[in-house]
């Protein structure tokens, strides 16, 4: 093989390495665990009593149910979810990063 045909090769294979790091985004936004930002039925997975996995919390912004959330959004009155909606939490009410004690459904 020819000089001048491995530098055409060394750079072809540069150049494609180039482009597959261009057409993927430099950091993807994280997402987080936030609790009591979900509407009933649609938390993302069980944190506590009163729910066991996707869609079985029973009050809106229920403080054990988790939903994911863009990393840094979690701990205010208005998380972006991980497909990238705002919301605005009701009421004063913020996420949390950690299980919350307010709004549990009632037992029995």
């Amino acid at each position: 093989m020819s000089n001048s045909t491995k530098t055409a090769a060394i750079a072809g294979a540069f150049a494609a390495a180039l482009a597959a790091q261009v057409a993927t985004p430099a950091h993807a936004a994280e997402n987080v665990k936030c609790y009591g930002v979900s509407l009933a039925g649609e938390n993302d997975c069980a944190a506590g009593p009163g729910t066991t996995c996707a869609g079985t919390s029973k009050v809106d912004y229920q403080g054990n149910a988790w939903t994911l959330v863009q990393d840094g959004t979690c701990e205010s009155d208005s998380p972006t979810l991980a497909d990238g909606t705002s919301m605005m939490l009701p009421d004063g009410k913020m996420g949390s990063l950690a299980a919350l004690e307010r709004d549990l459904p009632m037992e029995g």
